[in-house]
């Protein structure tokens, strides 16, 4: 049975695995599920239609499933789901999604979200991902696998960050950032390759080498045109996966199809007939 601390408020109708702790002054409403292992510490309120998946952590003061901070949002029951083995810090804000968006907010697994960090509406977070001390995180934004966000960064809405790319401390972001790429200053411009974050996930000499070759000539040769540049890198190493995910981010943010672009597809394409490539499910 759940250990519930007395003074906690919990729902009749919430849904909650044998083995998760409420902890003292923590309010759950009636539509919040809690899966195997989730501890919800002190003071945490978790409301609206959140799923929680197995081993979440929430600590104190950390508000989930709150309304959209949208003006667009019109009282629809969307939703909240955080995946498997994610921590959440303490003060962290979390809303549900907005019809226009999608209708869900995602936080994928074995993320590690700190303190005071804001994850607006409809927002799309994938796995192993970190976000540093109060980094802000407006509507719609998608984070791709591995990437690290650093504290206090501010993030555009519709911004897209990709696989393992890294944002700088104190970062004004309202572009895109390829997988592999560091963004940094204010406004943010991508600085550098993520050589760590490359070696941690660990790419070989030869992907490192040619995603090297391509960040140049895609940002940083004037001369070069980024299509034939893109071009190349596919003919020569496209078969990587890796370098893949380079070419068709760049390739996309290029036509429209990630980024701020969305903002106006936001008004006349309804959710289910957008890109199926921007959504993805807990655990993918």
């Amino acid at each position: 049975m759940a250990s519930i601390h007395p003074t906690a408020l919990v729902d009749k109708k919430a849904q909650l695995a044998d083995d998760v702790s409420v902890g003292p002054f923590s309010v759950l409403g009636p539509d919040v599920v809690l899966g195997p292992g989730c501890a919800v510490h002190n003071h945490v309120t978790i409301t609206g239609a959140t799923t929680l998946g197995r081993n979440v952590q929430v600590h104190s003061g950390a508000v989930l499933g709150g309304l959209p901070q949208d003006l667009k949002y019109r009282g629809g029951k969307t939703t909240l789901n955080v995946g498997d083995n994610t921590v959440i810090r303490e003060c962290c804000t979390l809303n549900v999604g907005t019809e226009l968006g999608g209708g869900q907010t995602l936080v994928g697994n074995n993320c590690l979200i700190m303190a005071y960090v804001h994850i607006a509406h409809d927002c799309r977070l994938r796995n192993n991902i970190v976000i540093a001390n109060a980094a802000q995180l407006a509507g719609h934004i998608h984070v791709h696998d591995g990437a690290r966000i650093s504290g206090l960064a501010a993030i555009h809405h519709f911004v897209t960050i990709g696989t393992c790319a890294y944002v700088a401390g104190c970062a004004k972001l309202s572009m895109d950032v390829p997988p592999f790429t560091l963004a940094e200053g204010h406004p943010a411009k991508i600085k550098a390759l993520n050589k760590e974050g490359m070696k941690r996930r660990g790419l070989s000499d030869e992907v490192m080498e040619l995603i090297k070759t391509a960040y140049k000539r895609c940002f940083r040769d004037p001369e070069t045109s980024r299509e034939l540049a893109l071009k190349a890198l596919d003919e020569k190493g496209g078969h990587f996966p890796e370098v893949r995910l380079f070419i068709d981010f760049v390739r996309a943010t290029d036509a429209g199809k990630f980024g701020r672009a969305l903002e106006a597809e936001r008004e006349v394409v309804p959710p289910s007939e957008r890109d199926g490539s921007l959504n993805f499910k807990i655990g993918e």
